[in-house]
């Protein structure tokens, strides 16, 4: 029996990258929730902690010279200019969005997609009742 190679989206091992690392939980028990081989789950961590990325084998590029890049130094620069209310206050909007899409990627990995019910080309699979 051959098996099938199945490809998943850059956004997708992202995502499932993320709900490891951020989580805590071990990669059997998310691979199982994500419907991926735990293997796959555990090189695409692997190489997200070596390379800063789940989908490239090339390792993110540093500064020369060791230097913030420009988009880093904008971005210190703006969160520079918060008192520490505001730094609570927008990280707390950013667990909670973090958290909202967490749930959508599991509820989105976990719908059944139109096609895995029936083949095409064949009769229609019976319906489950209601």
């Amino acid at each position: 029996m051959g098996s099938k190679q199945r490809t998943y989206t850059p956004e997708f091992r992202e995502g499932a990258v993320r709900i490891v690392i951020e989580t805590g939980r071990p990669i059997p028990e998310v691979a199982e929730e994500l419907g991926v081989h735990s293997g796959t789950l555990h090189s695409w961590v692997s190489r997200w902690r070596r390379n800063g990325s789940a989908s490239s084998d090339q390792p993110a590029e540093p500064a020369p010279g060791g230097r913030l890049r420009e988009a880093e130094r904008a971005e210190l620069e703006r969160r520079g200019g918060m008192d520490a209310a505001e730094k609570n206050k927008r990280i707390r909007e950013l667990e909670m969005e973090r958290d909202v899409l967490k749930r959508c990627m599991v509820l989105w990995v976990k719908s059944p997609s139109p096609g895995r019910w029936r083949k095409s080309g064949g009769p229609e699979a019976p319906r489950l009742a209601r």
